[in-house]
């Protein structure tokens, strides 16, 4: 008599890395870039970026954060998309409650997730104090901000800059350079919501298109 041995169950979810890797390739297609073209961008090598993309590699903290500002993100957004999320056919409601969430670098400050699983938009909490404003940012999502604590100064590049203070809120159109510090260095709060970029999971095909 033939002992059959046990059938072993093998697991085909994408690993972290793997996910991280979609991501980026998503967010890249999105926005019309080649693999030439962000690596340039983001002063890493086109071979590097390629394994990177299929979950072959795992890049440094700094070569997060050049690849993300060169995509117009953050590099806590990037690091929450290697996380597990929940399928599209799990409609309960998800709950982050205020000692969760990803928390990590965002701009001049800190940005918590307020949001998991399957979602159209990306409610971030951030947190700064920066009396320097740093870079424009631009991506091609529509932005909505709002002040929860403090004073700052937003500036939209060409459109000018503007004083906010508590209860102040402004709506950022696709495409608009933007950027914001605190006058004299003190704290402050923020509520970011962002809208998703579509197409930020693809099919898994590669190419440099």
């Amino acid at each position: 008599m033939t002992t059959m041995a046990p059938a072993t169950s093998v697991d085909d979810s994408p690993t972290g890395d793997e996910m991280l890797g979609a991501r980026v390739r998503g967010l890249r297609k999105a926005r019309g870039l080649t693999l030439t073209q962000l690596a340039e961008a983001a002063a890493l090598s086109h071979p590097f970026l390629s394994q990177l993309e299929r979950g072959l590699a795992r890049p440094s903290m700094a070569s997060l954060e050049r690849l993300a500002r060169a995509l117009g993100t953050s590099r806590v957004e990037l690091i929450a998309a290697s996380e597990p999320r929940r399928t599209d056919a799990d409609a309960e409601p998800s709950f982050v409650l205020a000692d969760e969430g990803a928390i990590g670098p965002y701009a001049e400050g800190t940005a918590r997730l307020l949001a998991d699983g399957p979602r159209r938009f990306e409610p971030l909490e951030f947190s700064g104090s920066n009396a320097a404003p740093g870079d424009h940012y631009i991506h091609e999502e529509d932005e909505f901000l709002t002040v929860l604590e403090g004073t700052i100064v937003i500036s939209f590049g060409p459109f000018g800059e503007r004083r906010l203070t508590v209860g102040d809120s402004v709506y950022c159109r696709s495409g608009t350079p933007h950027r914001w510090h605190s006058p004299d260095g003190s704290p402050y709060r923020l509520l970011i919501v962002k809208e998703l970029v579509h197409g930020s999971v693809d099919d898994g095909s590669q190419g440099d298109t």
